[in-house]
C-alpha cells in the first residue's frame, strides 16, 4: 500500500528516553521545592512537546518496558544479568511520566513478556502495511534493524548533534552493510555489555564490520571460520554456539500479539486539568503556560531583539514574539550539562537599563545616590585574573534590580586613582552592605589602589556555596538555576581563551557597560533570592559568622604574601637531581636493562614482561600495563624495585612541582608569593589552595619537609612563627560521643593512641609496645572516615580478620563512639544531611539508596562531615579572631599562611611572645568544647625551624 503523507506516526520508546533525560541533569540534577529530583520528567516532558510541536505527528504512542521477564530471559538466563539497579530517581520518575503521557492524551503501549523494541517493531511494520511514515523515536543503535521504506529511526538532539532521521540508506552507511537485516549480525558479534549479550570475545565493532562485510552473515562466517586466521579465528570457532545465541537475544521480535489499532493512536488534544495539576505539582511552570496557551508575561525586550517570522507554535504562541519559545526550539539537553531550562532569557530579551557614567559630575551623583542605600552590588572589571597585577578597567553598581551603572577607568594611574577617591566614601562606609560574587578579587584589586572596603560583605557565591555545598558557584551557573537567565559571556566581549584573546580595554564602552551592568544586576537579584535561602536552611549565622569576616582574612593573608628563599630552593633542587640519579642507576641495576622511567608503557613492559613480578598483572583501557602507584604500592613489601619506583615518582613530583616551581610564582612587584585560598570548593568547609597549592606539600619525607625551610620570614625583623592544632578531629569526635574515657585521655593530656592501645588490646598503658600504638593510631583516625576491616588491614598489613577484631574491640571498649556514628547515620537517613556544630551542611542524597555501595560512601561522609567541617570552623572562627587581634593591637606581625590545621605567621621580634600567647588562647577557645583542644607552636628562621 502506498503511503500518506498526512498519516505520520511517532512511537516513542520511553525508557530509553527516560535515562536519556536523567542522565543529561546528573551533574546539576532539577530540585523541586519539596526535594524531588524532576530531571528525567522534566527532560522527557520537552523531548515529547518538541517532537509534537517540530514534527507534529497525527498519530503517536509511547511504549514502554514491564518488569516481567521477556522470552529473552528463558533463552538465555543471563540476559541483563548485569545490569545496575535502575537508579531511585528514575523509579520515582516513571509514574509521573506515565501520568504526563496520559494527560496529553496519548496512549501508553506495553506488554508483558516483550520488550519495548519488540512492541515497537510489531506496531511499526504493521502502520507501515497500513500507509503511516512511521518513526521510531529512540536513541538505540539496536533499532536500525527495523528500518525500511517507509519506517525511520529517529533519534533525538545529542551533544551538540541536531536531531537524526535514518532510513535505509543512512543505516547501510553507517553500519558499512549491504543489506539492513545485517544488522543483527553485527549486534551478535559484538555483543552488549549493558544487556549482558555476550557476542564473541574480542570482537567490537570495527571488526564485526569487517568480517561481515566479507562473509555477509554469522552463519556463513561460522561454516568459514577456519579461513579467519590467527586468534580472532580461534575466538570465532571457540564461540560459534554464543555467536549465533547473541544474534538471537540481538534481534527484535516483530510478530508480537498486540493489535495495531490506528484510532487509538490518533493524537489529541491535551487534558487540561490534568496537564495543570501535574505541572504544578512537578513546578513546571514554564512548561504548564506553553502546554497550555496560557498568555505569557509581557517581557519588554530592547529594541535590537531579531524578529522572527510570526508564525504561531503549537500550543498558539508566536515564536516571533515570545523569547521563551524562541529559545525551545533551539534548546538541546546533553549528558553532563547544566540543567538549562529551555526557556532562558538574555540581555536581548529582558528589559534592561544599564547607563554609562563617565564624567565626574554624573560619578559625584552616583555616589551620592549610592550612599542613600542600605545595600548595594558592586563589581570590578579588571586587566588580570591575578588581583595583584590587574588594573581596573571600571566599576559597575548596581541596587535596584534591571538597573546598573558603568563607571569606566582609565589606564593611566594618576586619572585611576581620582576616581576610585570618589566612590572611596562610599565603598569605605561602615554601614552600608556590600554584595558581589567572589568579593575577595574585587577587595585585592581595590586593595592595590590603597581603599579599604567595609561595612558587613555579602557574597553570592559563599552563598550558594553553603546551600549546595557540592555543586559548582559561578554566576553563570546560578543565573541560570535562579533567574532562568543566560549572561553575556565574556568571550563574546574579547574572544575566547588563548593566545589571541584581547583585553577589557580592547572592547567599546557601550559593550563593557551592558557586560559589566549585567553582572552587577545579575548578582544583585541574586543576592535577593539566596539570602531568604540561607535563612530557610539556617545558614545565616554561618554566613554572616564565618564565611563573610573570613573574606577580609583571606584578604588580607593573600595580600601579604610569603617570601620564599630561592638560594634554599636551589640548594634543594640539586640535592633531589642527584638523589634522582641515584635512584635511576639502583632501578636500572634492578630491572637488568635501561628505559624511560617516566614511560609507563615501557616500565610496565619491564615489570611484567621482563621481570614477570606477577602473573595476571592489570591493564589499562589502552591495553598497556597498569604501573599507577596503588599497583606499586601492592608490590613494594615483595619487591624491592616497586618501592624504588615509588620513590623516584615521589622526589620527581617534589622537584617539578614545588622546587623548581616555586621561584616562578614570586611576583616581581612584592618579591613574595602569593597563594590564593578558595572558600567555595571543598564540601566539608576546609579551605584549599592554588599557585601553589600549599596543602599538598608533602612533609612525611625527610625531603618533603625540607621544603619548608624555603619559606622565611620577610626581613631579618622577623621570624617565622607556627601554630598547629593537635589531634583536633579526634578531639572533636570524643567531643561529639561524649565518651568519658575519650575526654579524660584528652583533658589530662595523656597519649590517645597509647590509651586506646591499652583498652583495644588489654594492656597496662606501660606495656603498651609501638606497634600497638602505631595499631591503635591508625583505627583511631580510620574510624573517623568510617574505615572498613578491609581498610584497615591493607593499613596494618594484618589479615582482614584481625583488622575486623581489632575494630571490634574498639567499639566495645568505646561505646559511646559507636553510638554516636549509629546515632549521626540514623539522623541523616532522616533528613538526608549531616551538619557541623555550626550548623555547616553536608547533603546526602545516596544516604537512603538501595544501592550499597552508594549508601556506604553517604554513611561514611555522614560520619566523618561533622567532625572534619566543625574542624574546619573552628581554625576559621580561629583565623577571624585573630586577624581582628592584630589589627585591633596594631601589631606588626602578620598572619600569612594556613595549611589543613595549621597558622603561620610573620611574627615581629618584639612581637613574638605576646603574639604566641594570644594565637594560643584564640586557637584553643574558638569554638569551645567539653574537650580541650591543644596546639602546638614554635618559631624560627624558617617555616621548618618553626614547625
Amino acid at each position: 500500500m502506498s503511503s500518506k503523507p498526512d498519516q505520520k506516526l511517532f512511537l516513542l520508546d520511553a525508557f530509553a528516553l527516560i535515562y536519556r533525560a536523567h542522565f543529561a541533569f546528573i551533574k546539576a540534577p532539577r530540585i523541586t521545592s519539596t526535594g524531588m529530583n524532576t530531571s528525567a520528567i522534566f527532560g522527557f516532558t520537552n523531548t515529547l512537546l518538541e517532537v509534537l510541536k517540530k514534527e507534529k505527528p497525527t498519530h503517536i504512542g509511547v511504549v514502554f518496558d514491564t518488569p516481567k521477564p521477556t522470552f529473552r530471559h528463558e533463552q538465555f538466563e543471563a540476559y541483563k544479568a548485569q545490569r545496575e539497579a535502575q537508579p531511585e530517581d528514575i523509579t520515582l520518575a516513571i509514574p509521573y511520566i506515565k501520568k504526563l503521557v496520559d494527560a496529553m492524551n496519548i496512549p501508553c503501549l506495553h506488554l508483558d513478556g516483550y520488550e519495548a523494541d519488540d512492541v515497537i517493531g510489531t506496531l511499526a511494520k504493521r502502520a507501515s502495511e497500513a500507509g503511516f511514515e512511521v518513526f521510531m523515536m529512540t536513541p538505540d543503535k539496536d533499532y536500525g534493524q527495523l528500518v525500511e521504506e517507509h519506517v525511520y529511526m529517529y533519534k533525538p538532539a545529542f551533544m551538540g548533534k541536531g536531531v537524526e532521521k535514518l532510513g535505509v540508506p543512512e543505516i547501510l552507511d553507517k553500519w558499512q552493510i549491504e543489506r539492513i537485516e545485517q544488522v543483527t549480525d553485527i549486534l551478535g558479534l559484538m555483543g552488549d555489555a549493558v544487556d549482558n549479550i555476550p557476542g564473541v570475545p574480542g570482537v567490537g565493532e570495527k571488526t564485526a564490520q569487517k568480517l561481515i562485510a566479507q562473509y555477509g552473515s554469522i552463519e556463513n562466517l561460522i561454516a568459514h571460520a577456519d579461513e579467519v586466521p590467527g586468534k580472532l579465528g580461534e575466538k570465532i570457532r571457540a564461540h560459534t554456539e554464543q555467536a549465533l545465541l547473541s544474534k538471537q537475544l540481538a534481534t527484535i521480535h516483530v510478530e508480537v500479539p498486540i493489535e495495531f489499532n490506528a484510532g487509538k493512536l490518533l493524537y489529541e488534544e491535551p487534558d487540561r486539568d490534568k496537564v495543570s495539576a501535574l505541572f504544578d505539582e512537578l513546578e513546571f511552570r514554564t512548561l504548564r503556560k506553553r502546554v497550555l496557551g496560557d498568555e505569557p508575561e509581557d517581557v519588554p525586550v530592547r529594541s535590537t531583539t531579531a524578529k522572527g517570522n510570526g508564525q504561531l507554535d503549537l500550543f498558539g504562541s508566536s515564536a516571533a514574539t515570545n523569547p521563551d519559545i524562541a529559545a525551545f526550539e533551539n534548546s538541546t539537553s546533553r549528558p553532563g550539562d547544566e540543567p538549562v531550562a529551555p526557556t532562558l532569557r538574555t540581555i536581548a530579551t529582558t528589559y534592561h537599563n544599564y547607563q554609562t557614567v563617565d564624567t565626574p559630575e554624573l560619578m559625584e551623583s552616583l555616589a551620592y545616590y549610592l550612599s542613600q542605600q542600605d545595600a548595594f552590588c558592586f563589581d570590578s572589571e579588571t586587566t588580570s585574573l591575578d588581583a595583584l597585577d590587574a588594573d581596573l578597567v571600571g566599576l559597575a553598581f548596581a541596587y535596584r534590580p534591571g538597573e546598573a551603572f558603568y563607571v569606566p577607568v582609565p589606564p593611566e594611574r594618576e586619572a585611576a586613582q581620582a576616581i576610585v577617591e570618589i566612590f572611596r566614601p562610599v565603598l569605605e562606609n561602615e554601614n552600608i552592605i556590600k554584595i558581589g560574587q567572589n568579593l575577595k578579587y574585587d577587595l585585592m584589586v581595590l586593595g592595590t589602589y590603597g581603599l579599604d572596603v567595609r561595612g558587613k560583605l555579602a557574597d553570592t557565591m559563599l552563598a550558594h556555596y553553603l546551600l549546595e555545598p557540592e555543586k559548582r558557584h559561578g554566576m553563570d551557573r546560578l543565573s541560570v538555576q535562579y533567574l532562568n537567565y543566560e549572561p553575556v559571556s565574556i568571550e563574546e566581549l574579547i574572544g575566547k581563551k588563548g593566545s589571541k584573546q584581547g583585553n577589557m580595554r580592547d572592547a567599546a564602552i557601550a559593550e563593557i557597560t551592558e557586560y559589566a551592568g549585567e553582572d552587577a544586576d545579575i548578582t544583585l537579584q541574586l543576592h535577593q533570592i539566596l539570602i531568604p535561602e540561607l535563612a530557610e536552611k539556617q545558614a545565616v549565622k554561618l554566613f554572616e559568622g564565618v564565611e563573610m569576616p573570613l573574606v577580609r582574612v583571606l584578604t588580607s593573608m593573600e595580600s601579604e604574601g610569603v617570601r620564599v628563599d630561592t638560594d634554599a630552593l636551589s640548594f634543594i633542587s640539586n640535592e633531589l637531581e642527584n638523589d634522582i640519579k641515584l635512584l635511576e642507576t639502583n632501578i636500572f641495576a634492578s630491572a637488568g636493562t635501561e628505559f624511560n622511567l617516566n614511560s609507563p608503557k615501557q616500565l610496565g613492559e619491564v615489570l611484567f614482561d621482563k621481570m614477570q613480578l606477577i602473573k595476571n598483572p592489570k591493564k589499562t583501557k589502552t591495553g598497556q600495563y597498569a604501573t599507577g602507584e596503588d599497583i606499586l604500592s601492592d608490590l613494594e613489601s615483595e619487591h624491592e624495585i616497586a618501592r624504588k619506583i615509588l620513590d623516584y615518582r615521589e622526589l620527581q613530583k617534589l622537584k617539578s612541582t614545588y622546587v623548581d616551581a616555586l621561584p616562578l610564582l614570586i611576583n616581581p612587584k612584592t618579591g613574595r608569593i602569593h597563594t590564593s585560598y578558595n572558600q567555595a570548593v571543598t564540601a566539608t568547609g576546609r579551605l584549599s589552595s592554588t599557585n601553589p597549592n600549599l596543602q599538598n606539600i608533602p612533609i612525611r619525607t625527610i625531603r618533603g619537609r625540607e621544603i619548608r625551610k624555603a619559606f622565611v620570614p620577610r626581613s631579618d625583623e622577623f621570624l617565622i612563627l607556627s601554630a598547629d592544632y593537635s589531634q583536633i578531629e579526634l578531639r572533636i569526635m570524643a567531643a561529639f560521643s561524649g565518651d568519658p574515657s575519650m575526654i579524660e585521655a584528652f583533658n589530662q593530656g595523656r597519649d590517645i593512641h597509647a590509651t586506646t592501645a591499652s583498652k583495644v588490646f588489654h594492656v597496662p598503658l606501660e606495656n603498651v609496645t609501638s606497634d600497638m600504638r602505631r595499631q591503635a593510631k591508625s583505627v583511631n583516625f580510620g574510624i573517623i572516615y568510617g574505615i572498613s576491616a578491609f581498610g584497615l588491614a591493607r593499613n596494618l598489613g594484618v589479615s582482614r580478620s584481625d583488622a575486623g577484631e581489632i575494630i571490634k574491640a574498639y567499639f566495645e571498649e568505646f561505646p559511646a563512639v559507636k553510638q554516636y556514628m549509629d546515632d549521626t547515620i540514623k539522623k541523616a537517613r532522616e533528613c538526608e544531611y549531616a551538619e557541623t556544630i555550626l550548623g555547616r551542611r553536608r547533603y546526602l542524597p545516596d544516604i537512603n539508596s538501595r544501592n550499597q555501595t552508594n549508601r556506604s560512601f553517604a554513611e561514611r561522609n555522614a560520619i566523618n562531615a561533622p567532625i572534619q567541617g566543625s574542624a574546619a570552623d573552628m581554625i576559621k572562627l580561629a583565623m577571624i579572631n585573630i586577624h581582628d587581634f592584630i589589627r585591633k593591637e596594631k601589631l606588626r606581625s602578620r598572619m600569612i599562611l594556613q595549611v589543613h590545621d595549621e597558622l603561620i605567621f610573620d611574627a615581629h621580634r618584639d612581637e613574638l611572645a605576646f603574639l604566641t600567647q594570644n594565637v594560643e588562647h584564640l586557637m584553643q577557645n574558638a569554638l569551645p568544647m567539653e574537650v580541650k583542644m591543644e596546639t602546638g607552636i614554635g618559631s624560627g628562621a624558617n617555616w621548618l625551624e618553626a614547625h
